[in-house]
């Protein structure tokens, strides 16, 4: 199994990638710099269309993953919101469509600023919750018995979540710079 896996991923490296049009190019940046005003403009950086589709893919994973137990449903909500994305992200790699994989690592990355939203609440507890039940991350940071650190975890998930979507870009950018050539 592990070796078909293996040969699976080295078939897809084999492939070479799609261009990347400048109109593409063009249309993906202009899409990005739309997503960082939303986010940078709105009071709590919520993006709606984007971050109510992340909000339904948090709750299932808290059903999914509950037949593992309620350890894994506790993590389920976090864990099911960045597994979509990921699939995504995965699937598009594989097909080799760099436009697509660039997008689907956006949305990958822009979860992590909604995780660091709701970590940063653990001690507060102010943000509504779906169904008013327990706060996940209160729950999951009192187990590890960081609470204490709940702000300071929470802009280091920030960064990687601003830093991820920079670097999407800057790897389309390059793969629109090596399609010109």
């Amino acid at each position: 199994m592990i070796m078909q896996i293996i040969e699976y991923w080295r078939e897809i490296r084999a492939r070479p990638w799609a261009d990347v049009s400048g109109a593409a190019a063009g249309v993906f940046g202009m899409g990005l710099l739309t997503l960082f005003y939303v986010i940078k403009t709105n009071d709590d950086g919520f993006v709606p269309l984007l971050d109510h589709a992340n909000l339904a893919f948090h709750e299932a994973g808290h059903l999914f993953f509950r037949v593992l137990g309620p350890t894994a449903a506790l993590y389920g909500g976090t864990l099911g919101q960045l597994v979509f994305p990921v699939v995504a992200l995965l699937t598009f790699w594989s097909r080799r469509a760099p436009i697509g994989a660039a997008a689907a690592g956006v949305w990958l990355f822009e979860n992590f600023l909604n995780i660091a939203r709701y970590m940063a609440d653990a001690r507060a507890q102010l943000l509504p919750l779906v169904g008013g039940g327990e706060h996940d991350w209160t729950n999951i940071l009192g187990r590890w018995g960081a609470l204490h650190a709940d702000t300071s975890l929470a802009a280091a998930v920030r960064q990687i979540g601003w830093l991820g979507m920079l670097a999407c870009a800057a790897w389309l950018a390059w793969r629109w710079s090596r399609s010109a050539r």
